[in-house]
């Protein structure tokens, strides 16, 4: 019998000004053996050292560094460590930040308001190709989206003008429906196979054919048409 080892744990470089912040959330993520926190920085500069050092999965970015702001740290960490994942950590609830994040490159951007299980979700999803966007800032997204030309956010070619949608929206089965209402909220698709007793397989499939049927690469462009529609 073929034993099937696990796979090796995410490894991950924390970056934020507030030593108990960090101290905390290492705390947190040591909770889950599939995540490892393998440094920790205070500012732009020791991130970038740290970053090009360890080379980690996932990098967990603050906005409110002394010096340089996380969002414009960003190109600099890309290149320091250009196969880990970026997720942006931070109290800002700025539509500018969150487009910046974005088009700087960063995989999501989360509020520090997030619950414990739902970060390591996040980060989770994060590495799976998934874009997190807290779904306090799902407006704000529509805001900054709205307009843009292709790639501006980083998260795929701008919105069609709303009256085109219609038709779109129109061809989703009531599942679908209820499926992107849950993407919107920011839901995993774990947690939407739950809320709806199918399963997770499942979810996925019938995710896929929303992003095609809408014409759209990702689950948060997906969340903007829906938030944008009043699918909530």
């Amino acid at each position: 019998m073929q034993i099937i080892s696990p796979p090796p744990p995410i490894r991950i470089l924390v970056v934020d000004d507030h030593t108990l912040f960090r101290r905390g959330l290492t705390a947190l993520l040591a909770r889950d053996p599939q995540l490892c926190v393998i440094g920790d920085a205070a500012d732009a500069g020791q991130a970038l050292r740290k970053a090009q050092e360890l080379q980690p999965d996932l990098i967990l970015l603050d906005n409110h560094l002394p010096g340089v702001r996380g969002v414009d740290a960003l190109p600099a960490l890309r290149e320091a460590a250009p196969k880990a994942v970026i997720l942006m950590l931070t109290v800002s609830e700025d539509e500018n930040d969150l487009a910046a994040a974005l088009r700087g490159g960063a995989a999501g951007y989360l509020l520090k308001t997030i619950e414990g299980d739902a970060l390591t979700a996040a980060i989770g999803r994060a590495m799976q190709g998934d874009s997190m966007v807290a779904p306090e800032m799902m407006n704000k997204l529509v805001a900054a989206y709205r307009g843009t030309s292709k790639d501006v956010l980083g998260i795929g070619a701008a919105l069609p003008p709303a009256v085109n949608i219609g038709p779109a929206l129109s061809s989703l089965s009531p599942r679908e429906r209820d499926i992107l209402r849950g993407i919107a909220r920011g839901a995993s698709n774990k947690e939407i196979g739950r809320e709806h007793g199918i399963a997770e397989t499942t979810v996925k499939i019938h995710v896929q054919h929303i992003l095609r049927k809408l014409d759209v690469s990702s689950r948060v462009h997906a969340a903007v048409i829906a938030t944008e529609q009043g699918l909530l």
